[in-house]
């Protein structure tokens, strides 16, 4: 699932670099704008025969930009990118909420903005391909 909801992410934002989205953490050396994305839960479907193949989570994508105005264009393009979209494994990929901070900055005390965006997902991986 990682790989594919990361690979949608670079489709659907064409003018940040693929380096700069990534899951965890942000490379230091890769520069703003980016995206960072962390899988916050995850749960398997289950019937009385045992495991059905179906995920259910939610993903937490973080938009990283110098201004509030530029992090949330970069939140825009991330809903349009995911929100409802069916393919591949994913059953449905559905937006779930959205916030907004500003951030302490990095060493050299420059501020960074960051939004937010929730998104639950259906996966399963006999579908994908």
């Amino acid at each position: 699932m990682e790989q594919e909801l990361r690979a949608l992410l670079i489709a659907g934002l064409p003018t940040v670099p693929s380096a700069r989205i990534n899951w965890g953490e942000h490379p230091q050396d890769e520069g703003r704008p980016y995206v960072v994305m962390h899988l916050i839960s995850m749960n398997e479907g289950h019937t009385m025969q045992g495991p059905d193949g179906l995920q259910q989570g939610r993903v937490q994508v973080d938009c990283y930009a110098p201004t509030f105005g530029d992090a949330r264009s970069m939140a825009a393009a991330v809903k349009g990118a995911l929100d409802f979209h069916r393919g591949g494994g994913f059953l449905g990929i559905l937006f779930d909420g959205m916030r907004q901070t500003r951030e302490s900055g990095d060493n050299a005390g420059e501020a960074i903005y960051r939004a937010s965006l929730d998104f639950l997902t259906n996966w399963r991986a006999d579908h994908a391909g």
